[in-house]
C-alpha cells in the first residue's frame, strides 16, 4: 500500500512515522547501509588521576616511562551530511490537487525525502544538519546525531510544508556559496531543488556548485520537478492563465502556442545542468514528484550502496 494513503499520515502529520517506515523497508530489502557508521577516534594522552577507571590506561606508555597515562577518545561520525532544501515559491508547485485527491508538491516531496534520510543517518549515529533557503538561507544547523537534534529537524520540516508563501524568489547561487563556507569540510551535501534560476544567474549557480566541490564536499543534487508539467509541458490545448509563483507575473496563452519552444528550452537547461554536474563530479538525480519520493530515494540509495561494494 502507498504510505501516503495511510490515514494517519495523509496530511503529513507524522513525518517521523513515514520516515521510519521508508527506512525500515529500505534496510530490510538491501541488508547493507549506503553510508558509513559510527566510530571513535584517539585524541590525546593525559596523566592518570588516582580513582579513575583503569580501562583506558596506556600500559605501553607506562612500560616506557613508568608513568600512568590514559588515552582520551573523541566520538566521531564517519559522515557529516548537510541536507539543503530550496524553499522558494516555485517549490510549492502544484498548489492544488486535481479532483480533490491528496497531492504532493515539490516541497513536500523534498521534506519527506529529507526526513527519511535523517532517519537513516540518525540510526547509524551519523551526523546531519539542515539548511533551508529561498532568497537567503533562513535555517542553517550544524551537523549532530542526537535524537533531540533529529526531532528539531523534523519540526523545521513540519513548519516548512505547513506554511506556504507566494512570491518568494530563488537565490540558489548565493545560498550555496554561504552553505559551502559554513559546513565542515568533506561533508556529504544533499540538495533538493528545482534549480530554477533566472537565465542570467545560471553561471553563478554553476559557480556555487563548483564551490562546494572545491571545499572537498561530496555533492548529490536531487533535481525535483513535476516532469509532466514543468519539463514536458503536458497541458490540454486550451487557454490558460499561467502565474509565476515567485514573481506573481501573469501571462494568458494557448498551451500549444508555446509548447515546442518551452520544451526545447527546458531540455537545454536540464542538459546544461546535467553536464555541469558531470563536469564537477556531482551526482545528478532526476526526481520526478509523480514517481514518489520513496521510489526516487530508494533507487538512489541502492545505486549508492552498490557503488560502495
Amino acid at each position: 500500500m502507498n504510505l501516503l494513503e495511510n490515514a494517519d499520515i495523509r496530511n503529513l502529520g507524522n513525518l517521523e512515522l513515514l520516515a521510519r517506515q521508508v527506512v525500515e523497508g529500505f534496510i530490510i530489502g538491501l541488508h547493507k547501509s549506503p553510508f558509513h557508521g559510527f566510530s571513535v577516534e584517539f585524541a590525546e594522552h593525559r596523566l592518570y588521576n588516582p580513582g579513575e577507571d583503569t580501562r583506558n590506561i596506556d600500559w605501553k606508555v607506562f612500560a616506557r616511562t613508568d608513568r600512568m597515562y590514559t588515552k582520551r577518545f573523541e566520538e566521531e561520525t564517519n559522515l557529516r551530511c548537510q541536507i539543503v532544501i530550496d524553499a522558494s515559491s516555485s517549490m510549492y508547485f502544484p498548489e492544488v490537487s486535481r479532483e480533490g485527491k491528496d497531492y504532493i508538491n515539490k516541497l513536500r516531496f523534498s521534506a519527506l525525502a529529507a526526513a527519511s534520510l535523517m532517519n537513516l543517518l540518525q540510526r547509524q549515529r551519523d551526523a546531519f544538519g539542515l539548511s533551508i533557503f529561498d532568497e537567503d538561507v533562513s535555517i542553517h544547523t550544524h551537523c549532530k546525531s542526537s535524537t533531540s537534534h533529529y526531532r528539531l529537524m523534523l519540526t523545521y520540516l513540519h513548519q516548512l510544508i505547513n506554511n506556504p508563501e507566494r512570491n518568494r524568489s530563488t537565490s540558489a547561487a548565493k545560498a550555496l556559496h554561504q552553505i559551502a563556507d559554513n559546513i565542515h569540510k568533506r561533508s556529504l551535501v544533499v540538495i533538493f531543488s528545482d534549480m530554477f534560476e533566472q537565465s542570467e544567474d545560471l553561471e553563478h549557480l554553476f559557480a556555487a556548485l563548483q564551490h562546494l566541490k572545491h571545499n572537498k564536499h561530496e555533492v548529490v543534487l536531487f533535481h525535483v520537478v513535476d516532469k509532466s508539467k514543468e519539463i514536458n509541458f503536458e497541458f490540454e490545448n486550451r487557454p490558460y492563465l499561467f502565474i509565476d509563483m515567485e514573481s506573481g507575473e501573469k501571462v494568458r496563452l494557448q498551451s500549444n502556442q508555446v509548447k515546442d519552444y518551452y520544451v526545447q528550452q527546458m531540455a537545454k537547461f536540464k542538459e546544461g545542468l546535467k553536464f555541469k554536474c558531470l563536469q564537477y563530479r556531482i551526482d545528478f538525480v532526476e526526481a520526478d514528484i509523480k514517481d514518489g519520493f520513496r521510489t526516487v530515494l530508494q533507487s538512489y540509495l541502492v545505486k549508492r550502496a552498490k557503488m560502495r561494494t
